[in-house]
């Protein structure tokens, strides 16, 4: 549930290229030199860490050429799969790569993403990512396969082995998401574990405006073979950031631990997370008839200085993998969460040309219960010449939410957008949701879906044919704020199908096809609608998509075709009926690159064009228009090169470039395109015994002023400023 917002009121493409800053080896690697040394270099010891078999007889997929993503990742209830025999379009970014560019938050790693683009929750500081136009809020992220037990608003990546970013609808292969999500596309998000060599290692680190991290990282196995694992990861992160007078604190503790034997592998995680933002800079609405303004200068901030968020979850998950038989697995998982947030905001309204705004006190209160889990069987058998793995799993999911707000009186503080005044803070008394100190609960949501699938292995393997469906059941209730008097109820259920073929033309080239259908709640007719109070269907979007990809050994490459269509509900203006009648219709072609084409270069990037429309519109007045937010053109492109004669030292660079967008349903307001360009290095050397990586890393060079987002939230069309020039070093010593 996001905050709640109260307010009164073809292609042209010019892509430019430049270098990314990725890690070319393991970054969790205890003693670590660059990569494929030239002639004279002097290699420095290297321990090759590898992920322990997370309660799964495979254990992750294993790292591609260059080390940046991996061969493959989680497809919810088919496991783990190969990208060469997926019939979907999927992404694993490893922990080297995000070790290695610095990455904060999920947010800075899906910055490799062409994609996906970051955009924020509506009203508050919630990360929400945009994938293939369509948004993905953070409530939709899974853990280790387990939606719901994550931090809302921020998850920092010391949390995390992997970020799997799995593009396109997803209901079958994971349930319909908590949060409406699920239709471009769903982050699944993997937890560390204990290598299989001793680790020991603590980092340091300053960004620009003084904002110090310092982190730690162990991990050690026990028992025969190694057969356990435990792993402990330390942050904290306080001080100013590059925005002027912005501050954020940090704190994360998380324990991972595993246990592997012959016939079954156990592992579950704990996890800590307190984040702080003070003068964190806001979203920015615009006014009905006003221009999108110019972005002000790159490190300004516009906020109130009374305004905070702050946001404090613990959350853990057990999951184990039991082999029944030689051809037989079955697993069950589960987790919980338990977060509070509470926010003072004031997001200001730009009201004319001269980018003067109105905007007034937003407190808000929260308090979140998360229960989930799954069970599932794999098993293998042959009927004839024809392969089958059949994959069977149920999964139940419950959440509780307690929220309350209060407001200021509407527009009351003035301000401007390139001269800020700061005003102080008003009394939130004018509108009153609940208590603050003790929010009543206003929203349960229970999930609970039961999935088939089966995976055809034919022509000796070079024909797969995966069909499958699943019955998902999706129940809501709503409860007055005030009263805690139940308001609105929602209970329904529907079958969503898939198929999806990968035909091996070569050992190298892969082309596949899938039909696949996003779930979200359907609404209910509300206002003064004429058949106010009708419940309907759950959504159903329905995606086609066709690709290919090909893997040369060193470096892959990646083409896919799609186009997914997403009902919407509009209130019938000449008829007063509120009904499912809209709809956007998001066609789109992603070309991608990944690997090491030559000796000590690593590359990573893609290009993504979108063409995401407005259909069937009340009275057809947005017919044909853009959707709000979806740019024509993303564009990714990065690689880290070795530097030859220098060991241990590799030169980084990354460009991302967004086409314009649109922040208004009516497509008057465009929001310009805009080009970012990073840069950065990495040393790694030995101190005694000791190896030393040290890391430098400047994004946005050119301290570029710019919109980075439009909208995010349905129907609205808020702006989100680019960072700035933000300089980011740390240095990292393995014991």
């Amino acid at each position: 549930m996001h905050t709640p917002r109260f307010k009164k009121s073809s292609v042209s493409l010019a892509v430019t290229l430049a270098f990314c800053g990725t890690a070319g080896t393991s970054g969790i690697a205890l003693a670590q030199a660059a990569a494929e040394p030239g002639a004279g270099d002097t290699v420095l010891p290297t321990v090759q860490v590898k992920a322990s078999a997370d309660a799964s007889s495979g254990g992750l997929p294993a790292e591609y050429a260059g080390g940046q993503v991996a061969r493959g990742g989680r497809l919810g209830l088919l496991g783990n799969v190969d990208n060469m025999d997926s019939p979907f379009s999927s992404t694993s970014y490893t922990q080297a790569l995000i070790q290695d560019q610095q990455a904060r938050s999920v947010a800075d790693v899906l910055q490799n993403d062409p994609g996906v683009r970051v955009a924020r929750g509506f009203g508050n500081y919630q990360e929400l990512y945009v994938i293939r136009g369509f948004p993905v809020n953070s409530d939709d992220m899974a853990y280790n396969g387990l939606y719901g037990l994550l931090p809302r608003q921020f998850v920092a990546t010391e949390l995390l082995e992997r970020v799997e970013v799995f593009r396109g609808a997803n209901a079958f292969l994971n349930g319909a998401a908590p949060g409406d999500g699920g239709i471009g596309g769903m982050i699944n998000l993997v937890p560390k574990r204990a290598p299989n060599d001793p680790l020991t290692q603590a980092t340091v680190g300053i960004d620009t405006g003084g904002q110090k991290y310092i982190a730690a990282d162990a991990a050690r196995r026990f028992g025969p073979d190694g057969s356990t694992g435990i792993r402990l990861n330390a942050a904290h992160r306080q001080g100013d950031t590059a925005i002027d007078d912005e501050r954020r604190g940090l704190d994360v503790l998380a324990i991972g631990l595993d246990h592997r034997n012959r016939d079954f592998r156990l592992s579950a995680d704990i996890g800590y997370q307190n984040h702080k933002l003070d003068r964190a800079r806001p979203s920015v609405d615009v006014a009905d008839g006003v221009a999108v303004p110019s972005a002000p200068r790159a490190s300004a901030n516009y906020t109130q200085p009374w305004s905070y968020s702050d946001e404090r979850d613990v959350f853990g998950t057990v999951r184990g993998e039991f082999d029944l038989s030689q051809d037989i697995t079955a697993w069950a998982a589960a987790g919980a969460r338990r977060g509070r947030e509470n926010n003072s905001l004031a997001n200001p309204e730009v009201i004319n040309a001269a980018g003067d705004t109105l905007t007034y006190r937003f407190d808000n209160a929260r308090k979140d219960t998360v229960y989930t889990g799954e069970v599932g069987v794999r098993a293998k058998l042959r009927t004839g010449s024809i392969g089958h793995t059949l994959s069977a799993s149920a999964s139940a999911f419950r959440a509780e939410s307690r929220n309350a707000y209060a407001l200021s009186t509407f527009n009351g503080i003035a301000s401007n957008l390139y001269a800020p005044i700061a005003s102080p803070a008003p009394a939130a008394t004018a509108v009153l949701g609940g208590v603050l100190s003790d929010p009543l609960l206003t929203r349960k949501t229970g999930l609970s879906s039961f999935a088939l699938a089966d995976t055809l292995a034919l022509a000796d393997g070079r024909l797969l044919v995966t069909v499958g469906a699943r019955r998902q059941t999706i129940r809501e209730d709503s409860y007055d704020y005030t009263t805690g008097a139940g308001t609105a109820s929602y209970d329904k259920s529907a079958v969503t199908p898939m198929a999806g073929v990968v035909f091996k033309a070569t050992n190298n080239l892969s082309l596949y096809a899938n039909y696949i259908e996003a779930l979200t709640m359907g609404p209910v007719a509300g206002g003064t609608a004429s058949n106010v109070g009708q419940v309907f269907e759950p959504y159903r979007s329905r995606q086609k998509e066709i690709g290919a990809k090909y893997d040369a050994g060193s470096y892959g490459m990646s083409a896919a075709l799609f186009t997914t269509s997403q009902p919407l509900g509009l209130l019938n203006s000449a008829t007063n009926l509120f009904g499912i009648d809209g709809e956007q219709k998001n066609r789109g072609l992603e070309l991608s690159v990944y690997g090491m084409p030559v000796r000590g270069l690593r590359v990573l990037g893609g290009v993504t064009l979108l063409d995401a429309k407005q259909e069937r519109t009340v009275l057809g007045t947005n017919d044909g228009n853009d959707a709000i937010g979806v740019p024509d053109v993303q564009a990714n492109l990065g690689a880290e090169w070795n530097v030859p004669g220098i060991s241990g030292l590799a030169l980084n660079g990354r460009v991302v470039y967004t086409a314009s967008q649109y922040a208004d349903a009516a497509n008057t307001r465009n929001v310009p395109a805009w080009t970012r360009f990073d840069a950065g290095l990495r040393y790694v050397t030995m101190l005694g015994k000791q190896a030393v990586t040290l890391r430098g890393q400047i994004e946005n060079l050119g301290n570029k002023r710019y919109w980075a987002s439009a909208g995010g939230y349905p129907g609205a069309g808020y702006l989100v400023q680019g960072a700035p020039r933000t300089l980011v070093v740390s240095a990292s010593l393995d014991f």
